[in-house]
């Protein structure tokens, strides 16, 4: 009976199981059916955003603009992500085998979508153990360049499917190498670093081409967790990451047993780690200039989409005209001269706060003291943003005198220290300050530009933005009026005598002072009045071809500020930039055409499209004779006048034309150093006027300023490769067989009387 039972269940039993298979199998097809019918969904668009080909192409990652120097030398970024890119072949072997067999190991081998690796990730789910992730590096790109960003459970479901159906497609549209290459690209590494160059630069101060295996290791490693993983931050968890990444590579044969066991024990080193920040490395005051010049032009170019260019996103190249050694060796100069010398002679000038309670202040009263130092308060970022705040003002004032923990400038590096803000606004008022713009005649190009003497304090740009009375400096544009509209050589003889003008009504006469009475009252070259600076000779010039005249000069030269037509211009009045000086200086050394200075030679796009080109824009100003005439005045400064320093102290030997400037009081030092290929004007001074040396022995431009030409012009020389000329300035035809000779003239040409360069007096 039981046999008979038993044959009668069986068919039922067969019935349930096939009834069970046939469930699963349309279920399975149903499911791959949908899941072909989803990929197709997404793919065309039905089920939200859909990238195309040109995007995928050209997909929108924020690019870093990049600026360049003259020899190819990254000067620096502009961005919101400091995000550089590279191709394939400049990555290290090293950097890709790391890659591959820590996120991807059948990276080669699947289209996008490692179906392996996904059969392992349900497995685990379904027994609840981890296995790993299953998303291939293709799908971590395909999420890096299109970002999910918030979205529901059932969203995330199909942002995923999405991922997958991009993936295939950048798999079929590039080869593995270039989605390789485009992954690193997008991917961050912490400290303000995205994409692999920029990372390399950042932590070893290298090109990605050159990370070793365990520079790369760190590297990759890093992509888990950032921040968790930073070397700097965390060095132990770094370490044992690295050695997972290590152990990766081993285990899928990118390195032996013998090579992981001695890379696992070496140390980190991050010696070379640098954040990159804009306001560290090369020309600073440079790069903020620029910055806010490209602003400008972004704002009126526009891309083929009709949009306006965005520096921080578009990746920029633009390339300057700056020289990478040269502004490396100015700023070692200013360095060199402030730093080791000018200002420790400054605070020993100053030491004596019994004698000088005012100081660094001179000739000042309590009173307008206390005006200078509220003004700066008013300026300081903890008034702004505590303004900003609607802190009443007792309470903001009150802060400036409680001590607090700061970090302030020195030249011996960064000091920690304790001391209330109002302390440290009159610590900062000591620190002379400088301007250092370097200029090829020629070509109008500047080769270096130091607009300060750390960007990091000191924010105001003393090149292009700020202007002081030149002093003495002002003078050859007097002389050369004169030679030009007077036909005067540097030889013609004028009297030393005072020079006395008639001024409007109700105003008292004008009489130009010497500093002393050195051969007053003879006969003498212009060659002898320029190179000691005399006041009377710019006065007698200056009354004969008349202010507007010099002024209608100095305009051709480049000269745009404000300038009275007044005879006190011939003393050095004016307030000029050290660009519009240097550029109108340049005037000389090219042969009478003032070759405007320009700082870009071109802009390209990302993909190396030239956008815009630049030219300096070209003015004859002076004759090529009057032009070498000036250049003749100006040697005579070097050789036997103010600026004979740089003979007897610095050792120069070749010639060298130039021109020292101090303004009344010391307040400002100047020197316009001139050779047949560069062209330099610097300026030297505290913040505030007021602030100065006592003496003219200390505070004139021929200690102040030359020495940072000096210094600068030894490094410049001493570099072969910069190939700059110590040969003589080019006569013109015309004044060959001129006597210019005027030794036999000034029988007294050795006096140095530097203090001469002083107007006022």
């Amino acid at each position: 009976m039981s046999k008979q039972v038993t044959k009668k269940k069986e068919p039922n039993k067969n019935k349930s199981v096939n009834r069970i298979l046939r469930i699963a199998w349309i279920s399975f097809f149903s499911g791959i059916f949908l899941l072909i019918f989803l990929f197709y969904a997404i793919s065309a668009g039905w089920l939200g955003f859909m990238p195309s080909f040109e995007e995928l192409e050209n997909p929108k990652s924020n690019l870093a603009s990049e600026i360049y120097s003259a020899d190819q030398v990254l000067l620096g970024k502009y961005f919101i992500e400091n995000r550089s890119n590279v191709h394939f072949d400049e990555l290290s072997p090293n950097v890709v085998q790391a890659l591959v067999a820590t996120e991807d190991a059948r990276f080669y081998e699947h289209s996008g979508i490692d179906l392996r690796a996904l059969l392992r990730v349900a497995k685990g789910v379904l027994l609840r153990q981890h296995a790993g992730g299953g998303s291939t590096i293709t799908q971590q790109l395909a999420k890096n360049l299109f970002p999910r960003g918030k979205v529901s459970k059932l969203g995330v479901v199909f942002q995923k499917l999405k991922e997958w159906v991009i993936a295939t497609k950048l798999e079929y549209n590039y080869t593995k190498d270039e989605i390789l290459a485009m992954y690193l690209n997008t991917v961050t590494f912490g400290s303000n670093s995205y994409g692999i160059k920029t990372a390399a630069k950042t932590y070893f101060g290298k090109l990605p081409s050159a990370l070793n295996r365990q520079e790369a290791s760190m590297l990759i490693g890093m992509l888990r967790a950032p921040s968790y993983y930073n070397p700097i931050r965390n060095h132990k968890r770094a370490l044992k990451r690295r050695e997972v990444v290590l152990a990766q590579q081993l285990k899928y044969k990118f390195i032996t047993k013998d090579e992981y066991d001695s890379i696992r024990v070496l140390p980190l080193d991050m010696s070379h780690y640098r954040r990159i920040d804009h306001k560290d490395g090369l020309a600073a005051y440079f790069r903020e200039y620029l910055r806010l010049y490209m602003k400008k032009w972004c704002s009126t170019h526009t891309k083929t989409d009709g949009s306006n260019y965005n520096l921080y996103r578009d990746g920029l190249k633009i390339y300057t005209t700056i020289n990478s050694k040269m502004q490396r060796y100015a700023e070692e100069a200013v360095k060199e001269h402030l730093g080791n010398d000018l200002q420790p002679a400054f605070f020993k000038h100053w030491k004596n706060k019994k004698r000088y309670p005012n100081a660094p202040f001179y000739r000042v009263s309590k009173k307008e003291r206390q005006r200078i130092i509220n003004s700066a308060i008013k300026r300081s970022p903890r008034y702004y943003w505590m303004n900003v705040r609607h802190i009443p003002q007792d309470s903001i004032l009150k802060t400036f005198n409680e001590p607090v923990r700061m970090r302030v400038f020195s030249w011996k590096g960064d000091k920690d220290t304790i001391m209330t803000p109002m302390d440290s606004i009159l610590y900062y008022k000591y620190f002379l300050q400088t301007g250092v713009l370097a200029v090829e005649p020629n070509t109008g190009y500047m080769r270096a530009y130091v607009g300060g003497i750390d960007y990091h304090y000191f924010q105001y740009d003393h090149v292009m933005v700020g202007k002081r009375q030149v002093g003495s400096t002002f003078k050859p544009f007097v002389y050369a009026s004169a030679m030009q509209e007077l036909g005067y050589t540097p030889c013609t003889k004028v009297p030393n005598i005072p020079v006395t003008f008639t001024m409007p009504k109700g105003q008292p006469d004008y009489t130009p002072k010497n500093a002393d009475k050195d051969r007053e009252g003879e006969m003498v070259t212009l060659r002898w009045a320029l190179a000691n600076s005399v006041n009377y000779i710019s006065a007698f010039l200056i009354k004969r071809v008349k202010p507007a005249k010099v002024i209608e000069l100095a305009r051709k030269m480049g000269v745009t500020s404000p300038i009275d037509p007044v005879p006190a211009i011939c003393l050095g009045t004016p307030s000029l930039s050290v660009y519009e000086m240097t550029g109108a200086t340049d005037t000389y050394a090219n042969k009478g055409i003032y070759q405007k200075p320009i700082f870009l030679t071109r802009i390209e796009d990302k993909n190396g499209n030239t956008i815009e080109t630049f030219k300096s824009k070209a003015t004859d100003a002076l004759d090529a004779r009057t032009a070498y005439l000036m250049l003749s005045l100006m040697k005579g400064v070097v050789t036997s006048g103010t600026g004979i320093r740089l003979k007897y102290k610095y050792k120069f030997k070749n010639p060298i034309a130039g021109k020292t400037g101090t303004t009344d009081n010391n307040s400002d030092g100047w020197f316009m150093g001139l050779t047949p290929d560069l062209v330099t004007g610097i300026w030297v001074g505290a913040e505030d006027r007021s602030v100065h040396f006592r003496s003219t022995h200390l505070g004139q431009g021929a200690n102040m300023a030359l020495p940072i030409w000096a210094l600068f012009m030894k490094k410049v020389y001493a570099d072969s490769t910069l190939n700059i000329s110590q040969g003589d300035f080019e006569m013109p035809a015309s004044l060959k067989g001129v006597d210019l000779d005027c030794e036999k003239a000034d029988s007294k040409d050795s006096t140095n009387n530097s203090t001469n360069e002083v107007f006022g007096y």
